[in-house]
């Protein structure tokens, strides 16, 4: 499906109610937006009109559908990201005493589904060039950890904005150190690893998406969780709605009549509705067109930014990026950042560093730590990305960029 810009035909592309209504004001061009057509709206309406609006035939049927793009057995959806993390953690096994790893490079969702369970967090450093998590630093630190028998649960490995992390080496060291592995795919739908589709779970046990507004797709607001292991995809999905079972197989009362339930374990509210679910299967069917669409944006900054002294983000050959974000590093970030948000451009800065949040410091985290991180966070900017972005706005970005380094 091609991409389409005209107004009458794209309609909306409205952007994120964060983004206009922060205390930055308004801004002509953010640095993402959700992009809802007709045919989304349409999608909608239909469920709207149907006798279903929570847990009805479109939930399954969106999962079907990520888990048929992934080419993974089972896909559990959910109400956030941040809610699949949890769920998957638990189903993992994950509680009081167990040690969870992630990046400090991440939103802190990343970080706090661990501590959701009860469970200890830390973080292992950034690749420079890649800013994910360093296979390197991941292997030093396992073997420390290992002599001092304080080896993690489970590592969730952040695919930032959009590109994977060396999933093969990190699968390698989960197989040698006996941890297992969470991917945190948020930004990555539609992204590919060697010969794999991200959310595939070749090398790991479960992997989450995020359809915030701000993401490739979006279901208003939204997660799933794939998994190759249907007992872990049963474990979620009890999870996300209360614990309760129906099935009679799972039943130790099975006599009562067809009305009857059962809590199995303490669990959430998290399930999806179908009115988010019809808007998902809409919006996947433009998820290849519009990462091909980001990275010919993509391809433009880099042209347009070839001869200015920052440094653009890296492509990696083995793999293809789902572009979720186009982060520039720049060595005077202050002046840039307030230059373009002068001149109407919404930049923003993707992530200050979670280990530095005051709430992680209770846990002996300080500045120092993770260095890497830290100087990325420094000179990080984010640009503006999103599949509508057209030619005309693009230049209007590329022009303000050149004033500001100027």
């Amino acid at each position: 499906m091609s991409i389409r810009n005209s107004r009458s035909e794209e309609i909306g592309c409205i952007t994120n109610a964060w983004t206009c209504n922060s205390t930055w004001g308004n801004r002509l061009i953010p640095y993402s937006r959700q992009c809802i057509s007709e045919d989304d709206i349409q999608a909608v309406v239909k469920v709207l009109q149907s006798d279903f609006l929570t847990q009805g035939p479109m939930v399954p049927r969106f999962e079907r559908a990520v888990a048929d793009y992934c080419r993974v057995p089972y896909a559990v959806a959910v109400n956030s990201a941040t809610s699949a993390l949890h769920v998957a953690c638990l189903a993992l096994g994950v509680g009081p005493g167990d040690r969870v790893w992630t990046s400090p490079n991440t939103f802190v969702a990343s970080a706090n589904c661990a501590r959701y369970c009860g469970a200890q967090i830390d973080f292992v450093d950034i690749d420079p060039v890649t800013y994910n998590m360093c296979p390197r630093q991941l292997s030093g630190k396992l073997g420390q950890a290992e002599r001092e028998g304080t080896l993690p649960k489970v590592v969730i490995p952040v695919h930032y904005a959009g590109q994977p992390c060396n999933m093969q080496a990190i699968h390698a060291l989960a197989r040698q150190f006996g941890f297992k592995i969470v991917e945190d795919a948020s930004h990555a739908i539609g992204a590919r690893y060697r010969e794999t589709t991200t959310g595939d779970c070749s090398y790991s046990d479960i992997t989450v998406f995020s359809f915030h507004p701000v993401k490739i797709i979006t279901t208003a607001e939204g997660g799933i969780a794939t998994t190759c292991s249907a007992e872990l995809a049963r474990r979620m999905q009890l999870l996300r709605s209360h614990g309760i079972t129906r099935e009679t197989g799972e039943l130790q009362n099975r006599d009562e009549g067809p009305w009857y339930y059962e809590q199995r374990t303490l669990g959430y509210n998290y399930r999806m509705t179908d009115v988010q679910a019809a808007l998902g299967v809409s919006q996947l069917e433009k998820l290849d067109s519009w990462v091909h669409r980001r990275h010919e944006i993509a391809d433009r900054y880099d042209r347009a930014f070839a001869d200015l002294p920052l440094v653009c983000p890296v492509r990696q050959r083995e793999s293809r990026s789902a572009l979720h974000l186009y982060s520039i590093q720049v060595e005077n970030r202050r002046e840039v950042f307030m230059s373009l948000q002068s001149q109407g451009i919404g930049v923003n800065v993707h992530y200050i560093p979670v280990h530095l949040q005051p709430d992680f410091r209770q846990f002996g985290f300080e500045p120092g730590m993770f260095p890497v991180a830290e100087n990325y966070y420094r000179r990080a900017l984010s640009l503006p990305m999103y599949a509508a972005l057209d030619e005309i706005s693009q230049s209007t970005v590329n022009a303000a960029m050149l004033k500001a380094m100027a």
